[in-house]
Order: structure tokens, then sequence, then C-alpha cells
């Protein structure tokens, strides 16, 4: 863990230097000032020497002012490498997230995800700080004061040796206790996160069912848990305060008894006694300081260890050493594939899949739900990998090109179809950020998002708001198509896109994918019969099987599942899932 957030400081280790140096010297200049006092107070006050108290006072203060630049210099850099520190973790994490999987992500929640890059970034950055401050000011601090009072008078200080050993004790049973409380926080977080990011999500489905108060009452009992944990574990960090007041004035009250009773005996000096005064301030204030850092430090463990879950997961899939960097053809075959999304799952969700698909042919798959239609083209891409056999485009087994390459051959238009804030044309070039005017508006003839663009105010510079919520289900299909032609790819794939848009309209686009992009190969999942019944041939999945595989003709004849889901649409006027 530690390798992996040392890291991440990379150009800031200068400023991460610099801070505990600065932190240094002013402890040094912190501690010589009640040297100088009981200076002017031994020499000086008591036996009348101006000459004396004005040298020593003007020496306070040129301390003191190299003190304040000192520390004024730490919070500099300080804040400096905390800050930038946390930027590059921040970074770090969220590049690797751009190479995951869809099985990585799995493993993470969204709201999972939004707390580490947010709430446990801050712990630590806020933990960084205070190691490059607190951590380095605090036992230097400790050390010098503790070595100057031996220096002055051992057998007073003696009294601190024994009070820092017990405040210590006590501090680090408190730390020990509160740790367990902070480790179970931060999975509360993600929880609370979870619910907000639903809520909002989902608000107007929220708002048409009337299920505020029910949200609510979710968000408060996520909250509720959040509140009780920090509860928990802040009264038992509450109680360093009252011992610390307790060990200082304890120590206070026995200092000046047995320093009164030196003085008195002509065995120590009056300024002598000040100076122990002051140290013992000092000591048990860096004591204080200490425990705060490891109650930081314990915070932020906890956020450390996801952080790096997150920064040191390796994507499930990768590039070759030596990637086949073109794509010759769109022909597409699936040899004895086997799937699941996870290795120990006992039943697979593909089941020896054997399929021969032409290139520029366009291939219909139906299925009832559950039946792993996306499951098996979200192959193609290598979204996820197969557990068994291969999966091959133009020949060539998809693990062995490079993944940029092959995903920019095969365009995946999902079944949740995901606009950006930004303008039509902006989305549009998330297919090929350099495609000009004319190539983005031909993809949208050809996508039918032509007819609606033009009736907008400003066209393809219109803007599309975070979600595309200010368009409609089919609008928003026809422009994700529409993107995913822009990539000219040899495999275009449909993933249930058109269930939005009215049948007239899916036949335009179906005519206008036959006769302008022949070349391409063409997989249409649908729910309709008459989206894909044109196909040149028409996949029949069921239970993560190839029921069938053939021509609308073909399976008329002689595939049951495909026969009786033909009449009941056509006949029935009803969709696959209500045969």
């Amino acid at each position: 863990m530690l390798k992996t957030l040392g890291g991440q400081v990379k150009e800031f280790k200068k400023d991460s230097i610099l801070t505990p140096v600065f932190m240094i010297l002013e402890v040094i200049m912190e501690t010589i000032i009640p040297l100088i006092m009981g200076s002017i107070i031994d020499d000086g006050v008591q036996k009348g020497n101006l000459t004396h108290i004005y040298l020593m006072g003007a020496l306070m203060v040129l301390t003191a002012f190299v003190s304040l630049w000192a520390g004024a210099m730490g919070g500099k850099y300080g804040a400096s490498a905390s800050t930038g520190f946390a930027r590059n973790l921040r970074k770090a994490m969220y590049d690797n997230i751009q190479t995951f999987s869809f099985s990585n992500i799995d493993k993470f929640s969204t709201s999972g995800l939004v707390t580490r890059l947010t709430t446990d970034v801050t712990n630590v950055q806020n933990a960084y700080q205070m190691i490059l401050r607190m951590c380095m000011r605090a036992p230097a601090s400790l050390i010098c004061a503790m070595t100057m009072s031996f220096y002055v008078n051992a057998r007073v200080a003696s009294i601190y040796l024994i009070a820092v050993i017990i405040l210590g004790c006590f501090l680090a049973l408190i730390i020990k206790v509160a740790m367990k409380y902070f480790d179970q926080v931060f999975k509360k977080y993600d929880k609370l996160n979870e619910s907000v990011q639903e809520n909002v999500n989902a608000i107007r489905v929220v708002k048409a069912y009337s299920r505020e108060s029910f949200e609510q009452k979710k968000f408060t009992k996520a909250s509720e848990n959040v509140y009780k944990m920090f509860i928990k574990a802040e009264k038992t960090v509450a109680y360093n305060m009252p011992l610390m007041n307790l060990t200082v004035y304890s120590c206070i009250l026995i200092i000046s008894l047995v320093g009164a009773k030196l003085i008195v005996g002509g065995d120590m000096e009056i300024g002598n006694l000040s100076t122990l005064l002051a140290y013992c301030m000092n000591i048990l204030m860096s004591l204080m300081m200490l425990s705060m850092v490891f109650v930081m430090i314990t915070m932020s463990v906890s956020s450390a260890e996801r952080i790096c879950e997150v920064i040191n997961e390796k994507p499930d899939i990768t590039n070759p050493e030596k990637p086949v960097m073109e794509v010759k053809s769109g022909d597409i075959s699936f040899e004895h594939v086997n799937f699941s999304y996870k290795k120990e799952a006992k039943t697979p969700v593909l089941k020896d899949i054997n399929l021969e698909i032409k290139s520029g042919q366009t291939i219909g798959i139906i299925g009832g739900t559950g039946s792993a239609k996306s499951s098996l083209v979200n192959l193609l891409s290598r979204l996820y990998d197969v557990t068994d056999g291969a999966v091959k485009i133009g020949g060539i087994d998809v693990r062995r090109y490079d993944i940029e390459t092959l995903r920019d051959e095969v365009a995946v238009v999902l079944q949740k179809n995901v606009l950006f804030s930004g303008t039509i044309l902006d989305n549009l070039r998330w297919g090929d950020k350099n495609a000009t005017d004319e190539e983005c508006i031909r993809a949208c003839k050809l996508a039918c998002a032509d007819e609606f663009i033009d009736r907008m105010p400003d066209g393809y510079n219109t803007y599309i708001e975070q979600g595309g919520n200010n368009v409609s289900g089919g609008q928003k299909q026809r422009l994700c198509i529409a993107r995913a032609l822009i990539k000219k790819p040899k495999v275009l794939i449909l993933d249930d896109s058109t269930s939005a848009v009215d049948t007239a309209t899916d036949a335009k686009i179906r005519k206008a994918f036959a006769e302008e992009i022949p070349g391409t190969t063409k997989i249409i999942i649908a729910q309709r019969v008459s989206s894909i019944k044109d196909c040149d041939k028409i996949i029949v999945m069921e239970d993560g099987c190839v029921n069938g595989f053939g021509t609308s003709d073909e399976l008329l004849e002689n595939n049951e599942i495909y026969k009786e889901v033909y009449e009941s649409q056509v006949n029935g006027n009803a969709d696959f899932d209500e045969k």
C-alpha cells in the first residue's frame, strides 16, 4: 500500500521534503525561546542588567520571526504537497478505471467508486498533510523540549517522562478502539452515495410513482448508519482532550510544587522554573498533536486501502504482446464458446455456441428476457472474454487484436443509450473525433436522426443535457446509432436499440443500412419480429443456447419458438415476452 501511495507523490517530492524541514526549523526556534526567556529573568531582571534584557529581547524577536516564517513556509509547501498528492491519486484511479473491463467494473459499485474518488481521497489528503506537518513537528518538538528540560533540570524533567508514558498508553488504547469504527464507516458511505445516485438518476421514475417518501426513508436510514458509526468513533476520540487537560494541569501543579521547593532550597533559579513550565506545555501539546495525527491516520488507513484497491486492480482484458492492428473483414465465428460472468459459477451463461456469419450479412437475434442475447454480442468487442472456446472476427481470435483497433471496427449501440452533456455534434464525434460536419450529417440521415435535428432551433449545435434528458428515448437511440456509424465499422451491433422508435422509422433505418453500408456486418437484437424478419439469418436464443439459426422462412418451418413468436406478434400484435 505504501509503495502504491508513494508512487503518486511524483512531482511533489520537493514540497514533501521541504515541509518537514521548515517544521523542524520552526520547532528549533520555539525550543530556543523559553531558554531566552529564562535568561532574561535570571540574568537580566534579577540582576538589573538592561543591556542583557535588550540583547536577549532582540534575539527573542528574531527567533520568533524565524519561527513564524518557517511555520508559514511549512504550511505553504504542506498544502501544495497534499493537494497535489490528492490530485494524482484521483487521476491514477480514474485512469485505471478507464482500462477496466465490464467484469472489473462489476467488482466495484458505482457509488463505491465515487466515494473512493471523493471522500476517501480527501481523508488521505488530510492525513498526508498532517504527516508532513504535525507528524514531523510534534515528535521534533517533543524530543527537543524533553532534551532541553533534562538539560535545565533532570529531576523536574523526569516528571514529564512519567506523564508522557502514562498519557501515551491511554492514547494508544483510544486509537485502537476508534480504529475499528473508522474501518466500517466508509462502507456505510458507499450505501449513502448509492441512495443519492439512484434517486437523482431515476428522479423522473420516483416522481411518476410518488415514491419520494420511500426514497427519503432509504436515504435517512443510510445517513443514520453513517451518523451512528461516526458518533461511536468520535465519542472514543473525545477522551483525548480530558486526558490531555488532566495530564497538563497535573504536571503544572507537580512541577510548580517541586520547583518551588528547589527554588527555596537554592537548587534552581526562578527563570529555570519558567522555562520548564513552557517546556511542559510544549511536550504535552506535542503528544496531543501526535494523538490527533494517529487518529487521522487511523481514519485514512481504510480510505487508503480502498484507493489502492482501485489503483492496483488489473484489468481482466488486456492487449496481447504483439497485437494484430487491422481487422480485415466482418466475418464472425463462434467456436464452442462457453461464457460465465464469474469463474466460480456452476452454470455458464452461454453454452457451446457455434456460429458462422459472413461479412456484410444482416443477422437478427431474438429470444426471451435472460436468454443471453446481450452476453453473446458483448464478446465480439471484448467487453467480456470467453470462458472457453474462441470468438473470431476476420478469421482472427478477438483476443489477438489491439483492443482499440477491435473496438473501432466493432461498433456497439448498447441497450442503455447514453448521451453526454454537450452539443449534438460533440456527442456524434465520440464515434470519430475528427469527423467532419458532412460525415456527421450523413450518419444522422442513415439513422433517421436528421428528421428531428433539423426541427431543433440550433440544429446540430443543439445542447444535449446530461444523460440526454432533453431528447426522447427514440431520439436518443437514433443519435447513438449515428454515433456508432461515424466509426465506419466492419461490424455494427444494435442491442435492442430501436425499441423506442416507431416501426416505420425502424424500417427506414434498416433500409438505409442495407443500401448504404452493405459491406458492414450488422447484428440486430430485437423483441419485434418485424425488425429482423428480413435479415439474412436469424439466431433464436434460449437459456444461453442457440435454439435455431436460419432465415425467417426456414425458422417458421422448423423452429417452434420462432414460429410461436412470429404468429403471436403478426396475428396478435404481441411482443416476444407476451407469448
